[in-house]
């Protein structure tokens, strides 16, 4: 895939590989055995730093005009 050409192209393709990235977290936290305590608790950790980057995303995508 090419670069990119602006900070909003850039910041909107980011966040569609977050996306997927936190429907695959998701799945696997799903499909995981309840005693994988260890396993979980990191799967759930990097959902919540996904869900954060993505709003810090979406909210630099909001104050960008043009």
């Amino acid at each position: 895939m090419s670069r990119p050409f602006s900070e909003r192209e850039s910041l909107k393709v980011e966040l569609a590989e977050l996306a997927n990235d936190l429907a695959c977290y998701r799945a696997e936290l799903d499909a995981m055995p309840l005693d994988a305590k260890t396993r979980r608790e990191m799967r759930t950790w990097q959902i919540q730093r996904v869900q954060r980057r993505m709003a810090d995303l979406e909210a630099r995508l909001a104050s960008i005009t043009g």
